[in-house]
């Protein structure tokens, strides 16, 4: 791991240093739509209103694309639509070819919700796949999601709502 909490609390300078050498390093067979969100210049500025530092969770789901006679070839996929830091934007990251994933929560009850997407990261796994590791800041604790996946397309759209309306 390179720029996730343990890192970035330790020294952010150097840990961001390194995780951009390892991009670097295996960007042949760094998946496409990963590698520019990893390397680009807005992604991990939190100033920018498109990042997903502090933002906050809407949505998760989990999905399988089903083709053959039967319906018998599944594809998993998941979409995690975010409200934008800044209250914005909607962020929405597609992964495609999910093989394995791991979503653990924050005790919920007593945090009231998931709190501030706080860090996260791209890495190739052992098996050459993208693994976005996120994690969730917490009164109480920490959660954590692993998602193991070919890539994972972000959009994101301009939002707007009116907070006076109750």
């Amino acid at each position: 791991m390179y720029i996730l909490a343990d890192q970035l609390d330790e020294n952010a300078l150097v840990a961001f240093k390194k995780y951009r050498k390892y991009l670097v390093s295996v960007s042949a067979r760094f998946p496409p739509n990963a590698y520019e969100l990893a390397t680009s210049d807005w992604y991990f500025d939190f100033s920018d209103h498109k990042c997903p530092h502090d933002a906050w969770l809407n949505s998760v789901k989990i999905f399988e694309d089903a083709s053959g006679d039967r319906e018998q070839e599944r594809r998993v996929g998941i979409e995690t639509v975010l409200l934008g830091a800044y209250h914005d934007f909607l962020l929405t990251f597609r992964y495609e070819g999910v093989v394995n994933y791991t979503l653990s929560g924050c005790d919920l009850d007593r945090s009231g919700g998931h709190y501030d997407w706080r860090y996260d990261e791209f890495r190739l796994s052992d098996r050459g796949l993208l693994i976005h590791e996120i994690e969730w800041a917490s009164v109480v604790d920490q959660g954590r999601w692993l998602i193991e996946c070919e890539d994972v397309m972000l959009s994101y759209q301009p939002y707007t709502r009116d907070w006076s309306d109750p």
